[in-house]
This record gives C-alpha cells, sequence and structure tokens, in this order.
C-alpha cells in the first residue's frame, strides 16, 4: 500500500512539474525564428510592390549573402504575377554591414 502511494505521489510531482517547464523552453526557440536576412525580405519584397504596384508576388527566396568589398549584397529571387503573366524579379540589396544602411537595390528581370 505504501509503494502505491508512492508512486502515485512521484507521478503527480512530476506531470505537475513538466507544464511548467515546457512553456518556458518553446518560448525561448519562437524568439529566434526569424533569419537574419528577413529584414532585407521584407525590404525586397517593398521595392518590388513600388515597383510593379499592381502585381502580386506568388514566391520568394533567399538566394544568399556576398562580400562586394566593405559592402554585404542580400540576393532575392521574387517570383510576381501581372496581368497574367509571370515572371521571376532578382533584387539584390547593397548596404553596410556596420550601419546597415543602404548603398544600393538593383532589380532585374528573369524569364526562369
Amino acid at each position: 500500500m505504501k509503494l502505491i502511494f508512492k508512486v502515485i505521489l512521484c507521478s503527480l510531482v512530476i506531470t505537475s512539474i513538466r507544464p511548467i517547464s515546457m512553456p518556458n523552453i518553446q518560448k525561448a526557440y519562437a524568439e529566434n525564428d526569424a533569419p537574419a536576412y528577413a529584414k532585407w525580405g521584407r525590404l525586397a519584397m517593398k521595392t518590388a510592390k513600388e515597383k510593379y504596384p499592381n502585381a502580386e508576388i506568388i514566391d520568394y527566396l533567399h538566394i544568399g549573402r556576398e562580400q562586394k568589398g566593405k559592402q554585404v549584397v542580400e540576393k532575392f529571387k521574387l517570383w510576381i504575377r501581372e496581368n497574367g503573366t509571370e515572371f521571376g524579379l532578382l533584387i539584390f540589396i547593397e548596404f553596410d554591414p556596420k550601419t546597415n544602411q543602404v548603398k544600393t537595390i538593383e532589380l532585374k528581370k528573369s524569364e526562369h
């Protein structure tokens, strides 16, 4: 009888501790979900909407980051639909990594 009481008591203690600690762990991971290029991706989409205001952005891809001297270039490819036609739009955002000041934004249409 004492053994059954100890087992029940231990299981109650274990189950009561678990819900308290789990939300804190999940919250810590949720804060770090945004990738480093997310800020530049939002700027790329905003730039595309300014250039093609009636277009719909169908897809988005971060191609990568490239060091260009003291500057950094974030590269994106967006898939755009406008007036029934679809095309790729390459966007290159060059900025100073120390100040995050944008130097240039280049857009190029792509057939693929």
